[in-house]
């Protein structure tokens, strides 16, 4: 049913200032927002569709599509994505400080897109199940309590849901926790769009453990072009520009070409992604892989949870129960992530990494682990078990090397 007229962001309202009445206002119509978008749409609710820019329009990121990824397009979508939206590997190559650290000539399907075409295939797909559009408009007031908010063109909308997809720097968490994330977690990523190689159909993906700390660096071969990037955490790396150049030195690259940069809330999740009946989602939510930093998966599938949460929530006629149904469906995922970060440890610290990586170039097992774990045949929990049968002779391996901890090894 319909929500009851407010008063205006300003004060009262007037009559030649009556906001336009929804069920849910989605902020952010990126992988996250277009899927909520598309899913409350689906389920008869009203739907607003909010974002400054209009698409098709640039998006930082590698544009891996996991075999995750794929699997909640069609669970969101009712389809396979579209072929003529992403180059399909079935090969990987895995390197640890400039070393070949193996290479599968055979891994479940890994898509590669380019996020300036999938994004926008997502939203038209959005509008097409019923959201309105409000590209290319920019947020100038936000009220959470109604909740509300203003558009830079004067016009004024009003929901009973509202769902913050609005990235990394997300105005809704910022105005919800005073901050959009913390820097002493967050990530940082850097990257070029590269002219691409003759052999790039055939070329493998590529990817660095090492190439920045805590973090690994990539190289995603497309028809168009080679997307090069190196990502890990903000605080542990104090010249990402200095790592970056270095390389695509080693990838043959001139190590002067022009990179572009974002933060990554790499795996520092939202315990509480909202609050009542406003709701985080994607990257808002703190929702990327820890270890990966592929984020695409779990924005589309936090979009759609958070679009069935404000669906009961409204059926109930409860919208401030939303944030409780959300954290519910949410568990799955924050699962996977804690144990994600556990894994990271291993990974990522001075301490265990050289052992973890011994072990990853002796077991041809670990790494089609880590692939099927990609492509969502398994999750982190099977990952973890597997982890952990090597703990004994991993911390053996550690002890024998004589790896001293450092200060910074601990994983925030």
């Amino acid at each position: 049913m319909p929500a009851s007229t407010p008063a205006n962001l300003s004060g009262t309202a007037t009559a030649t200032d009556l906001p336009q009445q929804f069920d849910v206002i989605v902020l952010g119509a990126g992988p996250a927002g277009a899927a909520a978008a598309r899913v409350a749409a689906a389920s008869g609710l009203s739907v607003a569709l909010v974002d400054k820019a209009r698409f098709p329009r640039d998006k930082l990121c590698g544009g891996g599509v996991t075999g995750r990824s794929a699997l909640y397009f069609h669970e969101i979508y009712g389809e396979e994505i579209p072929a003529r939206l992403i180059d399909t590997k079935n090969s990987v190559e895995f390197h640890a400080d400039g070393q070949p650290l193996g290479f599968l000539p055979e891994i479940p399907a890994m898509h590669l897109a380019m996020r300036v075409d999938l994004d926008a295939e997502m939203q038209a797909r959005a509008l097409a199940a019923g959201a309105m559009d409000f590209s290319g408009c920019r947020v100038t007031e936000l009220d959470l309590e109604t909740p509300a908010l203003r558009l830079a063109d004067g016009r004024h909308l009003q929901a009973r849901v509202l769902i913050g997809a609005d990235g990394v720097n997300s105005q809704v968490a910022r105005q919800l926790f005073g901050q959009s994330y913390d820097r002493d977690q967050i990530g940082f990523g850097l990257e070029v769009e590269a002219a691409p190689g003759p052999d790039n159909a055939a070329t493998p993906l590529r990817i660095d453990f090492g190439a920045a700390d805590w973090g690994y660096g990539w190289h995603f071969p497309k028809r168009g072009s080679s997307t090069i990037g190196i990502g890990g955490v903000l605080s542990r790396n104090a010249d990402m520009k200095a790592a970056m150049a270095a390389y695509l030195a080693l990838l043959g690259r001139d190590p002067g070409l022009p990179c572009k940069g974002h933060h990554l809330p790499f795996g520092e999740v939202r315990k509480h992604p909202g609050r009542g009946a406003v709701l985080l989602a994607g990257d808002a939510a703190g929702l990327v892989d820890p270890i990966t930093g592929e984020g695409i998966a779990y924005a589309m599938k936090s979009g759609q949870q958070a679009a069935l949460a404000a669906a009961e929530a409204l059926a109930a006629g409860t919208p401030a129960s939303a944030l409780r149904r959300y954290r519910r469906r949410l568990v799955p995922v924050h699962r996977a992530m804690r144990q994600a970060r556990a894994i990271r440890v291993l990974l990522f610290s001075h301490t265990f990494r050289p052992a973890f990586i011994a072990a990853f170039r002796r077991s041809g097992r670990l790494r089609h682990l880590y692939m099927r774990l990609l492509a969502g045949e398994i999750e982190y929990g099977d990952m973890a078990r597997a982890t952990l049968c090597r703990l004994p002779s991993l911390l053996t391996r550690a002890a024998l090397t004589r790896i001293r901890p450092r200060g910074r090894d601990q994983d925030a």
